[in-house]
């Protein structure tokens, strides 16, 4: 299972999903991060390049080619919610501010 989720440099929960310019994707394998990949996505330029739709277009595209499944989030706007709604990619709550243990927790808190 692939599971995405914004970071910062230094590996703490982003804020902002739409605007953050790095997603880490988690690989879990019986419920352990086997892999922890972060990419550079640009989404804080790149989401006032545009229009919303393009934008939203951008992370769908990066949320299938790295066949993600979940998301861990602080904060997500109403549209994009929607979005991964219709795509039927649960929406998970950040309930820590290390990523890595957010995607833990989002794992086994209801």
């Amino acid at each position: 299972m692939n599971i995405a989720i914004p970071v910062t440099s230094d590996g703490q929960v982003e804020p902002r999903w739409g605007r953050a310019p790095r997603v880490a994707v988690a690989t879990l394998d019986a419920g352990q991060i086997s892999d922890w990949v972060v990419h550079h996505v640009g989404w804080d330029v790149a989401h006032d390049e545009g229009t919303e739709g393009s934008h939203h277009a951008r992370i769908v595209r990066f949320l299938r080619e790295n066949a993600v499944e979940a998301v861990v989030v602080d904060h997500m706007g109403q549209g994009m919610a929607h979005t991964l709604d219709k795509m039927g990619i649960p929406v998970l709550p950040a309930r820590s501010a290390d990523a890595r243990e957010a995607v833990r927790q989002a794992l086994v808190t209801p």
